[in-house]
């Protein structure tokens, strides 16, 4: 058994996409979304940096509007061609949280290494 607490924020944010319905019940972006926004504001209230420049991050490293949150910016680099407020395929549901994801690491990974000098 893992011991949650004992995880960095990469290898947490992995077990939650390898199983992500433990985590949210019906895997879902809107579900995952809602997950990362509690995460954030629970780990600011408790002193963490949460998601703290993740909108920004993805502003300037994937070029996403300025305008959005960062859902509906994930959901425009993943699905570039896809009009915001359609019903999603199961297969464009399973890209958006693949994505979703592996953005999420990718961020976290540049974060870990400028907050180590690296």
């Amino acid at each position: 058994m893992t011991n949650l607490t004992d995880l960095s924020e990469r290898e947490y944010f992995a077990l939650l996409s390898r199983r992500t319905g433990l985590y949210v019940g019906r895997p879902s972006f809107s579900s995952v979304a809602a997950f990362l926004v509690g995460y954030d504001q629970a780990a600011r209230r408790h002193g963490g940096p949460g998601l703290d420049g993740w909108r920004e991050w993805l502003m300037a490293n994937h070029q996403a509007a300025g305008n959005l949150v960062w859902q509906a910016q994930v959901r425009q680099i993943a699905l570039p061609d896809e009009e915001a407020g359609r019903d999603l395929t199961p297969d464009q549901e399973a890209h958006l949280l693949q994505v979703l994801f592996e953005l999420l690491d990718g961020f976290l990974a540049e974060r870990d290494g400028a907050a180590s000098g690296s």
